[in-house]
């Protein structure tokens, strides 16, 4: 595994439509998306091709829940995407607007 990049930012909510709800997000920008992005990019040299949509599997910590999920890149955000599922929001008690920081590792 890799060295852990630390993210800062403001949990936000993704409003889709009415059949698909809405999805909590942490934008990876800065040092930490370009890390990202140069992992990716290596992955992709090394094996001939990319996950889907770019992603890039990674080990999340925040607080202390660890999971694993995958960031997708996002041009309009300028960085990737990180899904913070509810069960981590529960127990962590984090809401919309909130100021969150999360370890992250490339898997």
């Amino acid at each position: 595994m890799s060295e852990a990049l630390t993210v800062d930012g403001l949990l936000w909510l993704w409003q889709g439509n009415a059949s698909s709800g809405g999805w909590y997000f942490l934008t990876v920008e800065g040092d930490a998306g370009q890390a990202i992005a140069a992992h990716e990019a290596m992955r992709r040299l090394e094996l001939g091709s990319g996950r889907g949509f770019g992603s890039v599997k990674v080990e999340v910590q925040i607080g202390r829940t660890r999971w694993q999920t995958s960031v997708f890149p996002s041009k309009s955000h300028d960085g990737y995407l990180l899904p913070v599922k509810a069960a981590v929001r529960r127990k962590e008690g984090l809401v919309e607007g909130e100021n969150v920081r999360a370890q992250l590792k490339m898997i």
